[in-house]
């Protein structure tokens, strides 16, 4: 069963600093894309960054690059999104996708997620 999970949303100062983590299991195909979105309420998922994990090359959305890094440690099946210098407007459930078996030439839109973990809540505060 192909399954990503997120962890490491919690409650952070604007300024600060907070890591995400994505495990993914039970993968089928060796060529994989795993990406991070967000979703403030009343607002539509925004995709933020995203790595395909046969090549480690990542893409950035506009609003998040020189703030967020993706990264991968493939020995844990693991896809980090680092979170620098966070902002109140940074408050949003954040969520780990897969593109299974695909490549991605930039941050995929949503139609193209094939999987998506349950979410994970960050809250920053003024």
């Amino acid at each position: 069963q192909v399954q990503v999970m997120e962890s490491g949303g919690g409650s952070v100062q604007a300024g600060g600093s907070l890591t995400l983590s994505c495990v993914g299991s039970g993968y089928i195909y060796p060529g994989n894309c795993v990406a991070w979105y967000r979703q403030a309420a009343s607002a539509e998922r925004e995709g933020l960054a995203a790595i395909n994990l046969n090549y480690n090359n990542t893409k950035y959305a506009d609003s998040v690059k020189g703030r967020f890094t993706i990264s991968q440690d493939p020995a844990k099946n693991t896809v980090f999104l680092h979170m620098n210098n966070v902002k109140p407007e940074d408050s949003a459930m954040y969520y780990c996708a897969l593109v299974h078996g695909g490549y991605c030439f930039d941050v995929p839109p949503v139609s193209r997620i094939d999987f998506w973990g349950q979410g994970t809540q960050v809250t920053v505060s003024s």
